[in-house]
């Protein structure tokens, strides 16, 4: 999620042209930054990244307003949709991470 909080937040947002997190052979144009993992990526080094992209994300969105846009893919986006849209890829996410640990401990439900 650190790399999708990256892409929206930076690249979309501010337009910045920030490198991958964890892919170096992915085009640092391109959307999703790469799958691949560096080595020595650790959990911990995950979460650090990941928090560290939220602080910036925030404060990135602190002096916008909603109905601010932002150019994607020959497009404009609001500060709005970019919220919207982060809420279904955390959702998504989560829903990722349900269907791993129903795998691993066979329980289901809340």
């Amino acid at each position: 999620m650190a790399e999708v909080e990256r892409n929206w937040f930076r690249r979309v947002l501010l337009g910045e042209q920030v490198p991958p997190i964890y892919s170096p052979d992915a085009d640092p144009t391109g959307t999703d930054g790469g799958f691949d993992l560096s080595d020595g990526a650790t959990l911990d080094t995950a979460r650090a990244k990941w928090a560290d992209e939220i602080a910036l994300a925030r404060a990135n969105c602190s002096t916008r307003g909603l109905d601010e846009t932002s150019s994607f893919m020959g497009g404009q986006v609001t500060l709005r949709w970019i919220y919207s849209h982060m809420i279904g890829e955390y959702a998504r996410h989560a829903g990722h991470a349900d269907l791993i640990r129903e795998r691993v401990d066979g329980a289901t439900g809340v």
